[in-house]
């Protein structure tokens, strides 16, 4: 499956962070006539105010000056690497500490300063599908993973269907297959919850005949 690229950016909001006496007029003129909105995240004691939770995927982008530092506390995702929306580095100095901050802060497009108009464009359009593409590679990634994991109640489930059936391997892997097309469910989700339902405890709930007695509470006779 190919990816369908974004070359459309309107209805998008940039959160550019930067110090308010360095704005950069090309950057948000820009971006303007692109459709994005442009707001500035107050920097409070060295930290800017961004309530990421509230931030939007499919619209929010964060513009990071390298050069700013520990601004921005970005939880980048452990297995994906990736922020919560995608992340466009400004470069003034280009020491290799601030290009690897910005790196780290999962920054997939770099905008070198002073911002030209003529580049933002392209660093939006390579920002943004860079990280949707990485998105759905992680995404494709957890589900082959999750498929490998579930092979293994695949197996289980067969071999308990032969015991059970008296079936060979093919006869019980085709009957449980069918059976997960019925219930429209992948075949290993489906044989995992075979197996969890098969080791479940009995229900007690339904036996019949009194309670056992319990010490000092025996019956006269």
């Amino acid at each position: 499956m190919t990816l369908q690229l974004l070359q459309n950016f309107k209805g998008g909001r940039a959160l550019v962070v930067m110090e308010r006496s360095s704005r950069e007029c090309a950057l948000e003129t820009t971006l303007t006539k692109l459709g994005v909105s442009c707001h500035y995240p107050s920097i409070v004691d060295g930290h800017a105010q961004i309530d990421f939770a509230a931030l939007q995927a499919d619209r929010d982008i964060l513009f990071i000056d390298g050069d700013l530092g520990d601004a921005v506390a970005i939880e980048v995702n452990p297995a994906s690497r990736l922020p919560p929306v995608p992340v466009i580095g400004l470069v003034g100095v280009e020491a290799p500490s601030r290009l690897k901050a910005l790196v780290n802060l999962g920054a997939t497009s770099f905008l070198r300063k002073p911002v030209h108009g003529g580049a933002v464009y392209t660093s939006l359009f390579m920002g943004i599908n860079q990280f949707l593409l990485r998105s759905e590679m992680h995404e494709r990634v957890q589900s082959l993973e999750e498929r490998r994991r579930g092979r293994r109640a695949v197996l289980r489930a067969v071999v308990q269907r032969m015991r059970d059936t008296g079936l060979d391997e093919d006869g019980a892997y085709a009957q449980l297959r069918r059976e997960s097309m019925g219930a429209r469910q992948y075949l290993e989700l489906y044989c995992e919850n075979l197996l969890s339902r098969r080791a479940k405890p009995p229900d007690d709930t339904d036996r019949i005949g009194a309670p056992p007695l319990q010490r000092g509470h025996q019956r006269a006779i």
